[in-house]
C-alpha cells in the first residue's frame, strides 16, 4: 500500500501534467475548450488522481503470484452446494447464442496477451481463458461462471462494414468507427496502457490512420480514463479532432468523488474484489467485464482528455470525419451524465451502459447517488421509438453486439420492461407499507424476464436495487419508531449479547445456523458479536465462514466480492488501518474554493471552536482569493474580489499552500507571521485515515 502523504506513484504523473499546464498558461481562459472553466479541468484531474489512489491502495506492493489477504478460504458446503444446484437449475442452459455472439467478427487478439506499461512492466495478464474451462468449480455460481466464461474472450472484434470493438481486455469496450481519414473512437477505456495497446491493434489489422474524433458515452471512469493513450489534448487542439460528450459531463464526474472519495475507496475495495486474489475461491468476473488479477501488477494510468463539445439535447448531430451521428441524452440512469450514439448511415445503435447483458445497479455497493430506475426505463423506451425500426446492429459500452431488428427490439424491450418492473412494483408495495427488506425479499421478476440471460443479476440485484427504489422515495427511514433512533452497532451488539445469554451462547447459535445451512442467520447473529466484542478470533472466524458461503451462492459479481473480501479481511485479522490520506493527491489539482470545500469536511470541531478564524486567504497575489471563517465549529468561505480585503490577509503562493496541506517537500514556508496564522488554521483539520473496519468495529 503507498502511504506518501502527498501523491502516490499511480498518480504523480498525472498531478505533475496538470501542475505544469496549470504553472504555463497564465491566461487560462484562452487555453482550456470552450464552455468549460479552468476549474472543471483542475476538478477532473482531482478525480483522476484519486481514482489512482483508490486504485493504489488495492494493486500495489503485493508480491507476484500473492493474495494481499493470504489466507486459506474453505470449500463449499453441502447447503451451499444444493443452493447452487436448486437455484439454477430452471435456467435455460441450452440456450447458447451469447457464446455464439462473443466471438462472431473475432479478428485478433493483443499480441502476447499482455498489458505492458512503458517500463516493461506488467499492467495486465490477458491470457485467463484456461481458468475457465469446464463446469462451474463448487465455489463459484454456475450463472456466474458463464458471465466469466464470456467475458474471457479478448481482443479485436468486426462488429459490421466500418464498426469494430476492442472488449476484454478492461471492464469496459473500445469502439473504433473508421472514418474517412482515421478512426472515431467511441470510450476510451480506463487506463492509458489499456487504450494505447487496443489502438495499436486496431491499427496493426485496420490501417495507420489518425484517430479524427473522441465520443464518450457517459461521466465513468472506464469510459474516458485511457484517453492520452490514443491522443493527447494539444494534439486534439492543434489537428482540431473534436472531443465529445453528454451535457454535465465535467460536472457529473466529479461530483459524486471528491467529497466522498476517502468513504467509496475504502468500499471499492470490497466491491471490486481488491483484496482477492483471482480464482474458484477469490474473483472470477466483475459482472460486466471480465476480472483479472489484481495482485503483483503494476497500475494502469488514468488520464483525461477534456471534451470540446457537448451534447445539449436528444436530436442533435454531428458529421465527424464523414460519419453521422445522432444522439440521445439519457442523464440519471446509468450515470448522471449519459448519452446513446446512432450512426444512420451503418444502422448501428450504441446504447453506452444503459443497456447490458446484466442487470445494472440503481446503487452502487461502493456507494454514490442512487440512480432513477423510471428514467432508465423511460430512456430505454425513447431509444426503441426514436431507433428501434432504424437499427441492424446494437452495440454498448459492455458486453458484446446484437445482429438483427427483431432481436434487438426484443433485448430492449425486455430490458426496458425489467427496470419498469423493478421500479413500478417496488414502489406498490412501498405503499402498501412494506420497507425496502421487505421489498427486497419479496420481488421476483416474473418468468418472462427472469428467464432471458441478459436480466440475470450479475452486477446490481433485484435485492439492492429495490431497496435503492425505496431509499430514493422515501429515504432511511423505515417508519417505524423503534428504529428512529436505534443504537449504533457495537453498543447494540453488547446488549444482544447480554440478552441472548453471553458470547459463548451467541457463538454457539451462530455455529449451529452455519451447519444448518443459514448463513444469512448465523451471519445477523456473529457480527452482533465480533461488534460486541472486536477481539473475539472465535466469532470472526465463525463470521467469516457464513460469509464466505453467501459469497460462493452469489450471482452477482459484487456480492461476491463483498462477501469474500470481509471473509478475507476476517481471517487476516481485521482491516490494515493506515494513516494514507487517499485524496491528499487531489489537492495540487483542485481549484482553491474546492480545496477549501474539502478541508470543510475535515475540521476537527473541538479544535475549531476554540480557535476561531476570520481572514482573507491569497493566493499568487489575488488570481485565487476567499474570505475564510471558522465559527462556531465549522469552516465558511465566499468569493474574495480582487479589490476586496478583510481586516486580516493571508497572502501566499499556491505552491506554499498546497505543501502546507499536503506535508510535501521542497517548497519554504511563507515567513512569519503568515507562517503561524497558516499552521493555527491547518490546525483545525485531520485527514481522514484508510482502513477502516467494514465488517468490523469502524474505531
Amino acid at each position: 500500500m503507498n502511504r506518501d502523504r502527498s501523491i502516490s506513484p499511480v498518480s504523480r504523473p498525472l498531478a505533475e501534467a496538470f501542475a505544469q499546464r496549470h504553472r504555463a498558461n497564465t491566461d487560462h481562459t484562452k487555453k482550456h475548450p470552450p464552455g468549460l472553466p479552468m476549474a472543471a479541468h483542475l476538478a477532473l484531474a482531482a478525480l483522476l488522481v484519486w481514482t489512482c489512489n483508490a486504485l493504489a491502495q488495492g494493486t500495489t506492493a503485493t508480491p507476484p503470484g500473492a493474495s494481499s489477504m493470504d489466507v486459506g478460504a474453505k470449500p463449499a458446503s453441502d447447503a451451499t452446494r444444493r443452493f447452487l444446484r436448486e437455484s439454477t437449475a430452471g435456467l435455460p442452459w441450452d440456450d447458447r447464442e451469447d457464446f455464439e455472439l462473443v466471438q462472431r467478427g473475432f479478428v485478433a487478439g493483443i499480441p502476447g496477451n499482455k498489458l505492458l506499461k512503458d517500463d516493461g512492466r506488467l499492467s495486465r495478464d490477458l491470457d485467463i481463458g484456461a481458468m475457465y474451462a469446464g463446469p462451474a468449480p463448487e465455489t463459484v455460481n454456475p450463472s456466474l461462471w458463464r458471465n466469466a466464461q464470456l467475458h474471457a474472450r479478448s481482443g479485436l472484434f468486426k462488429v459490421t462494414d466500418r464498426v469494430y470493438q476492442v472488449r476484454g481486455v478492461e471492464l469496459a469496450n473500445m469502439t473504433a468507427i473508421v472514418g474517412d481519414r482515421g478512426y472515431v473512437l467511441i470510450d476510451t477505456l480506463t487506463t492509458t496502457e489499456a487504450a494505447k495497446a487496443s489502438l495499436a491493434l486496431i491499427r496493426s489489422h485496420l490501417g495507420e490512420r489518425p484517430v479524427t474524433g473522441i465520443i464518450y458515452t457517459h461521466s465513468h471512469v472506464d469510459h474516458f480514463g485511457g484517453a492520452a493513450g490514443v491522443i493527447t489534448a494539444d494534439e486534439a487542439r492543434q489537428r482540431g479532432v473534436p472531443i465529445v460528450g453528454p451535457q454535465g459531463f465535467t460536472k457529473e464526474a466529479i461530483s459524486e468523488n471528491v467529497i466522498a472519495g476517502p468513504a467509496m475507496s475504502r468500499r471499492a475495495s470490497y466491491a471490486f474484489g481488491f483484496l482477492l486474489a483471482l480464482g474458484p475461491t477469490g474473483m472470477v468476473s466483475d459482472g460486466i467485464g471480465p476480472s483479472f488479477n489484481r495482485q503483483g501488477v503494476a497500475p494502469g494510468t488514468v488520464s483525461l482528455v477534456p471534451p470540446t463539445i457537448e451534447v445539449t439535447r436528444t436530436g442533435q448531430t454531428m458529421t465527424i470525419d464523414g460519419v453521422e451521428f445522432e444522439f440521445q441524452l439519457a442523464p440519471n440512469t446509468e450515470a448522471p451524465a449519459e448519452m446513446t450514439i446512432y450512426l444512420p448511415q451503418l444502422r448501428v445503435l450504441d446504447m453506452a451502459e444503459i443497456a447490458n447483458g446484466s442487470l445494472h445497479n440503481i446503487l452502487t455497493l461502493r456507494g454514490a447517488q442512487i440512480r432513477d430506475a423510471k428514467a432508465w426505463a423511460d430512456a430505454l423506451s425513447e431509444s426503441l421509438r426514436l431507433f428501434g425500426s432504424r437499427t441492424d446492429t446494437l452495440i454498448a459500452s459492455h458486453f458484446w453486439p446484437r445482429w438483427g431488428q427483431a432481436k434487438i427490439i426484443d433485448f430492449l424491450s425486455a430490458q426496458r420492461d425489467m427496470y419498469e418492473y423493478l421500479h413500478d412494483q417496488s414502489v406498490r408495495m412501498m405503499n402498501t407499507g412494506s420497507t425496502g427488506p421487505e421489498i427486497a425479499e419479496r420481488l421476483k421478476l416474473p418468468p418472462a424476464l427472469a428467464s432471458r440471460w441478459f436480466n440475470q443479476g450479475y452486477y446490481g440485484t433485484l435485492s439492492h436495487d429495490s431497496k435503492a427504489v425505496y431509499q430514493r422515495y422515501l429515504g432511511w427511514y423505515d417508519g417505524n419508531p423503534a428504529t428512529l433512533n436505534a443504537l449504533p452497532p457495537s453498543e447494540a451488539g453488547k446488549r444482544y449479547v447480554e440478552a441472548m445469554g453471553g458470547a459463548d451462547a451467541v457463538l454457539a447459535g451462530g455455529r449451529k445456523a452455519i451447519a444448518a445451512g443459514d448463513y444469512r442467520w448465523a451471519s445477523e447473529l456473529l457480527s452482533r458479536l465480533v461488534f460486541a466484542q472486536p477481539d473475539n478470533k472465535a466469532a470472526q472466524l465463525a463470521l467469516a465462514d457464513s460469509l464466505e458461503q453467501q459469497g460462493y451462492q452469489a450471482t452477482s459479481s459484487m456480492w461476491r466480492s463483498v462477501f469474500l473480501s470481509g471473509a478475507a479481511e476476517l481471517r487476516a485479522g481485521g482491516p490494515r488501518r493506515q494513516g494514507f490520506d487517499s485524496m491528499s493527491g487531489t489537492i495540487p489539482s483542485l481549484p482553491l474554493a474546492s480545496i477549501l470545500d474539502l478541508l470543510s469536511v475535515r475540521v476537527a470541531p473541538e479544535r475549531a471552536l476554540s480557535q476561531p478564524m476570520d481572514f482573507a486567504l491569497v493566493l499568487d497575489g489575488g488570481k485565487e482569493a476567499e474570505h475564510v471563517e471558522i465559527r462556531n465549529g465549522v469552516l465558511v468561505h465566499a468569493p474574495l474580489g480582487r479589490d476586496e480585503r478583510s481586516g486580516n490577509t493571508l497572502a501566499l503562493s499556491r505552491a506554499q499552500f498546497v505543501a502546507a496541506i499536503t506535508k510535501a517537500p521542497g517548497v519554504a514556508p511563507p515567513p512569519e507571521p503568515a507562517g503561524a496564522v497558516l499552521n493555527q488554521f491547518l490546525g483545525i483539520f485531520e485527514a481522514p485515515a484508510s482502513g477502516f473496519g467494514l465488517v468490523t468495529p469502524r474505531e
